[in-house]
């Protein structure tokens, strides 16, 4: 079964490399999209971090899984900040984002970087280093929120 999900998130990913023109007609199309991810990201990261914090049990296959696809659903999620996607719909996302785009992309590829080694971590099955590299991942979130999401 996790095979599936895991062949299915990477279908997924691989249309969202379409140009974004074709992905979203609107931008409300765009904000719901990365609402979505961010959503599904933000529940297998807590499961993630309910580990991490001792609230559960850590199973390394479990948490291995639900960190492969945490690391897919991140590189998933900024596609939907495309332009125009600033205005219309409910986004709480900033006009920063689309001002400051060197500060956003840096902010974007820090994200992703720290995702990654989280990744290797889960591979490793060592709690550990899963713990200092769902830390770093947990800082690299926060950063961005703060900076580039409205509350």
């Amino acid at each position: 079964m996790n095979r599936f999900l895991v062949a299915s998130l990477s279908l997924a990913g691989a249309l969202a490399s379409l140009p974004a023109a074709a992905q979203f007609q609107k931008p409300e199309d765009a904000i719901k999209y990365r609402q979505s991810a961010m959503a599904l990201q933000g529940n297998h990261l807590g499961r993630v971090f309910a580990v991490v914090n001792g609230r559960v049990p850590f199973d390394p296959k479990a948490t291995a899984d639900n960190i492969e696809i945490v690391a897919l659903i991140n590189r998933l999620q900024f596609a939907g900040f495309v332009e125009g996607s600033d205005k219309g719909g409910n986004t709480r996302a900033k006009p920063e984002i689309w001002t400051e785009k060197d500060k956003w992309n840096a902010a974007v590829a820090k994200s992703q970087e720290d995702v990654n080694k989280l990744a290797a971590a889960g591979k490793s099955g060592n709690l550990d280093q899963i713990k200092v590299a769902a830390g770093a991942v947990g800082q690299s979130c926060k950063g961005c929120h703060d900076t580039y999401r409205k509350d």
